[in-house]
């Protein structure tokens, strides 16, 4: 019977992460500040790590077996926007990076990333965006991208003004995330899908770092910088990984059975049931720790686990999720659910493989892997 240690998560290490992360833009394709902070963290917890060629994180905690081993994933990017084109009037035409509704865009605050080397502020603005001009109109005209467009804080009202600021067709466009803290737990915020989940992660293995746990094999953490257009963990798995966790957001919404302050483990989504065993054996760790949970079902998602069984790799996944309102919009979770998260993880790093079948011989020390 495996003893687990329940070592005590970080609060301030995580809220002071999450806080860093959602400072740094990172749509989807522009990703590297996010990286280099992650590999900063991971410095710091002397945790060693690989960048892909494309930019993604392979970081490894150490266990006395080697392969196969596990894995959990979450992801880096973000939603955002790109230059499509130019209007008549100076105002940009855009394109989402990421599925997101246009009705969340409309009056966001935003920063053109320029090829130029210009941060170029503006806001997402419909068409019509006066009621003393267009009186009702404002209120029945279409919700879409193609309604939308970005108004630079720049004196220009033509495409030629707009080019010699320095703009061109295919910059990418950030959106202001507008985090705010609450004293009772609640966090509000662009994009805490996925950083959120990122933070959790980073927790969990500073509290088994810091409690000096010897992990029965290993657990390797992915951060994927292509998720939110569904490539994500497609390209980033090591070849002796056995089982996947992926993390990302748990929907609030009615119909949905999502744990609010608590983890909520996903049965099932738009890719199809996840691993009975694995699940299931998330679900027990929770029943015996005492960690919060709920069960669901999402119809209209999918996340890292979907990308790498796509791919062809031969794992078991799972997908955890913290609670998360109005996800894709003006987002909002509570510190209760990421924790709870955190503190999940940190037992499942902790678990001993499924099966039998699941181990391997293990060698001398010499003949682990260096990567």
């Amino acid at each position: 019977m495996t003893v687990y240690v329940s070592p005590g998560i970080d609060q301030a290490y995580l809220l002071r992460t999450l806080k860093s992360l959602l400072e740094i833009p990172s749509p989807t394709g522009m990703t590297d500040a996010a990286v280099m902070f992650l590999c900063g963290q991971l410095d710091e917890l002397k945790i060693p790590y690989k960048l892909t060629r494309r930019g993604a994180i392979r970081a490894d905690l150490r266990g006395v077996q080697y392969s196969p081993d596990r894995a959990i994933v979450s992801h880096l990017d973000t939603l955002g926007a790109m230059v499509k084109g130019v209007r008549a009037n100076g105002r940009l035409e855009v394109v989402p990076i990421g599925t997101w509704s246009a009705r969340f865009a409309e009056g966001a605050r935003a920063t053109v990333f320029a090829d130029s080397g210009r941060r170029i502020r503006g806001t997402f603005l419909p068409h019509k965006a006066s009621g003393h001009v267009f009186h009702d109109e404002v209120d029945t005209q279409p919700i879409s991208w193609a309604n939308l467009e970005f108004r630079l804080d720049e004196q220009v009202d033509n495409p030629t003004a707009v080019a010699a600021c320095g703009i061109e067709i295919g910059d990418t466009i950030a959106v202001d995330p507008q985090p705010e803290f609450s004293d009772n737990g609640f966090i509000n915020s662009r994009h805490l899908d996925d950083k959120a989940g990122v933070a959790a992660v980073l927790a969990a293995a500073k509290s088994v770092r810091d409690a000096g746990i010897t992990l029965l094999m290993d657990c390797h953490l992915l951060f994927t910088i292509s998720e939110e257009v569904g490539v994500g963990a497609s390209h980033v798995l090591h070849g002796d990984v056995a089982e996947l966790v992926s993390i990302d957001n748990g929907t609030i919404a009615p119909g949905q059975n999502t744990c609010e302050y608590g983890v909520t483990i996903a049965m099932q989504d738009s890719s199809g049931p996840f691993d009975w065993h694995l699940t299931r054996s998330l679900i027990d760790l929770c029943q015996t720790h005492d960690i919060p949970f709920s069960r669901d079902v999402f119809r209209w998602y999918r996340s890292d686990a979907a990308a790498a069984v796509e791919a062809g790799n031969d794992i078991r996944t799972a997908l955890l999720c913290f609670a998360l309102d109005s996800s894709h919009g003006y987002e909002r979770t509570h510190v209760a659910s990421i924790e709870a998260l955190a503190h999940l993880l940190a037992l499942y790093m902790q678990r001993p493989p499924l099966f039998a079948r699941d181990a391997a011989p293990i060698g001398p020390a010499g003949d682990l892997p260096t990567g």
